[in-house]
């Protein structure tokens, strides 16, 4: 498995997870101390420093290890703001990080190809489903690679190639993460509350370590085989489309 983001939040559970039920990994993520201390305390894994945004960022990847299950979970922590009160670059960070971190390993992954019955796995969000007002253009930027995932699904069938593809979107914050953290404190401020207030009010969210066992059962084909999109929450994994 190779995981990207993997040095913070769903993905550094996610390669426990993998981890602790016997996968080979790849952790793929900008910080080179965050790295070698996930490498400290599962030694064994492989960890690879490098943007997953770059243009270059899929061969390399790919060099280190060929991956049966790839994650892509990286990405950028949108700047917590009104739509008015945001520049252009602080609307489109995560369109310029997220979705072209999904747009670069998909393609690569379709053009190596991987090995039939590969999977890849974008990790999206519920605000891609109910939007997210005060965090510009990320409800749309996770709403895209659920579509990218459907996509690269009809061309693996197309092509023949026996890839699969699926998006993966947590429903509620996890302030746990250090996304969820600046959510959190973003709309506690928006809404004139104090952060411990507004996390009081979150009920029957789901952890970071939900989403890594979805997607380790989405990994192992413990759900429908022939579903693209699905949803994590307290209860449990959910078929969206």
């Amino acid at each position: 498995m190779v995981v990207l983001g993997a040095s913070r939040g769903v993905g550094r559970e996610t390669v426990r997870r993998a981890f602790v039920e016997g996968a080979c990994v790849l952790a793929v993520a900008r910080g080179r101390d965050d790295l070698q201390q996930l490498a400290d305390e599962m030694p064994g894994i492989q960890t690879l420093t490098l943007d997953a945004a770059a243009d270059h960022a899929p061969p390399r990847v790919f060099d280190t290890l060929c991956p049966d299950v790839m994650v892509v979970c990286g990405g950028a922590i949108p700047t917590p703001r009104p739509v008015h009160e945001l520049s252009w670059d602080e609307f489109a960070t995560t369109w310029a990080t997220d979705v072209k971190m999904s747009f670069l390993f998909c393609g690569h992954a379709l053009r190596t190809p991987l090995a039939p019955g590969s999977t890849v796995i974008l990790i999206s969000s519920g605000a891609g489903i109910s939007g997210s007002p005060i965090s510009g253009g990320y409800a749309g930027a996770k709403r895209m690679q659920m579509f990218m995932a459907s996509y690269c699904q009809k061309e693996s069938a197309r092509l023949g190639l026996g890839i699969r593809f699926a998006a993966l979107a947590p429903m509620r914050l996890m302030p746990e993460t250090d996304l969820g953290k600046v959510a959190v404190e973003g709309y506690a401020r928006y809404l004139g509350m104090k952060a411990v207030e507004f996390i009081e009010c979150m009920t029957g969210r789901q952890s970071a370590a939900d989403v890594a066992a979805a997607v380790v059962r989405i990994a192992t084909e413990q759900v429908a085989s022939g579903d693209t999109v699905f949803t994590v929450s307290a209860e449990g994994l959910s078929r969206l489309s």
